[in-house]
């Protein structure tokens, strides 16, 4: 039994040393192992940038807002009796939205009219009394002149004693008499004068008074002020309104919708590379032209359909966030941009210049630092660090550390380190011609 056994162990460990054996001489594997010491040559794939005459566009998010917003406020106070517009559509200008209780400011109104009436007949009844007072003074004025003429007769006839002392002081008495009612008499048309200002004063307020029954019986039929889409009715018929005050509730609001504004802001870095872009002549203020901008609703994935230009940049960087906000404005015929909708827009971030561009994937990442690897001479790699832009055509754009005749490495990025030698194989780079945004753009004058 043990021998057997202990045969058993042989036959086992023969076996065993066999299987070694084949592994080690390479049975049926074709040929004996490659020998040990120096690694194969990496294989990498090379190829040479493109070059391309491009503008970069700046990303932004924004959002849509109306061009005008009117929130319908009531002039006047009373009962709203009509409200004949269809909530969530567009009205036009000028169009019928509301209106108010009109009886109580009709009756104001007439009696307005009748109160004008009123002061009219007033001045022409004094201008009757004034030519009264006129007549009576050109009496008085006769009276004195005979009376001055009666007393320098009596003067002259008092030195031969042809009249008596006492007609002599009778005459100058009638004189003084008459002078006094000639006075009198220039009072009361000085007094019917002033009347009658007095009396054409209160003919210019009660127009006015008029005026403003008139304006408040207007204002009890409210128009749309603006084309757009109105909102629904705050307030419905048969409710109290409270107008004339600053903080009267809003029947509703109406939001222009051709054209439609978007608003975004801009990051400090941002605000002064295009302060030194408009500097260098390399791309103009967006304050001086109307520079283009392409935007995207947010399912719109494919390319950017709506354009637009700018048409505002603010005076100054919100100090709390450090950022500057600018606005383009969109044509929208068939409304379909709401207000409210985010969006993605696309703005000019450079002028048109020959760009250097790779793809992605031939970059790495060392800490803070972006490189891609160089061959070079003899095939030996060299690692050079890069600046990178945005990315146009598929491919990224490379600002500081590429020529553009370089080959770079592409492909096997991971097997490989600066100094190394390796065995290339070159690949003809090509641009995505799909990229939805133009390599050139015109800006309009202001007055367009």
């Amino acid at each position: 039994m043990s021998l057997l056994c202990g045969g058993r162990a042989i036959v086992w460990l023969t076996t065993l040393s066999f299987i070694i054996a084949c592994f080690a001489l390479g049975c049926g594997g074709g040929g004996p192992a490659p020998p040990s010491g120096a690694p194969p040559t990496p294989e990498v794939v090379v190829g040479k940038p493109l070059k391309k005459k491009l503008v970069e566009w700046d990303e932004y998010t924004g959002r849509l807002e109306a061009v005008d917003f009117v929130e319908v406020r009531s002039r006047v106070s009373g009962y709203l009796v009509q409200a004949p517009f269809s909530e969530g559509q567009i009205v036009q200008q000028g169009d019928l939205l509301v209106v108010i209780d009109p009886r109580p400011y009709h009756a104001a109104m007439k009696r307005s009219e009748a109160d004008l009436a009123e002061a009219k007949a007033n001045v022409v009844k004094l201008r009757a009394e004034l030519l009264q007072a006129q007549a009576r003074q050109r009496a008085a004025q006769a009276r004195l002149d005979l009376a001055d003429k009666q007393l320098k007769r009596v003067e002259t006839l008092l030195p031969t004693r042809a009249v008596s002392q006492d007609e002599y002081d009778v005459q100058a008495a009638q004189r003084t008499e008459t002078f006094a009612q000639y006075e009198s008499s220039g009072a009361d048309v000085e007094a019917a004068g002033a009347a009658i200002a007095s009396a054409e004063a209160a003919v210019e307020t009660a127009h006015a008074v008029l005026a403003q029954a008139r304006l408040e019986l207007q204002y009890t039929e409210i128009h749309a002020p603006i084309t757009g889409r109105i909102s629904r009715k705050y307030i419905t018929v048969g409710n109290y309104v409270t107008g004339g005050v600053e903080n009267s509730a809003p029947l509703t609001t109406i939001a222009s919708t051709d054209p439609i504004h978007s608003h975004f802001d801009a990051d400090e870095q941002t605000f002064l590379k295009y302060v030194r872009l408009s500097r260098d002549g390399s791309r103009a203020s967006s304050r001086d032209v109307k520079n283009p901008v392409y935007m995207a609703l947010s399912d719109e994935k494919q390319g950017f359909p709506h354009r637009g230009y700018m048409d505002f940049v603010d005076n100054r960087l919100d100090p709390n966030t450090g950022s500057m906000r600018g606005r383009a404005i969109f044509p929208n015929p068939d409304g379909a941009l709401t207000p409210g909708l985010f969006v993605r827009l696309r703005l000019p971030g450079s002028g048109e210049y020959e760009a250097t561009l790779i793809p992605d994937r031939a970059l790495g990442v060392d800490q803070s630092e972006t490189y891609v690897y160089i061959l070079g001479a003899e095939n030996k790699l060299e690692r050079r660090i890069v600046t990178l832009g945005p990315q146009r055509f598929g491919l990224r754009i490379i600002r500081t550390g590429l020529i553009g005749d370089e080959q770079v490495v592409l492909r096997g990025l991971q097997r490989i380190r600066p100094g190394i030698t390796v065995k290339p194989t070159i690949e003809e780079l090509k641009l995505d011609e799909r990229d939805e945004l133009p390599t050139e753009y015109e800006a309009l004058p202001l007055e367009n």
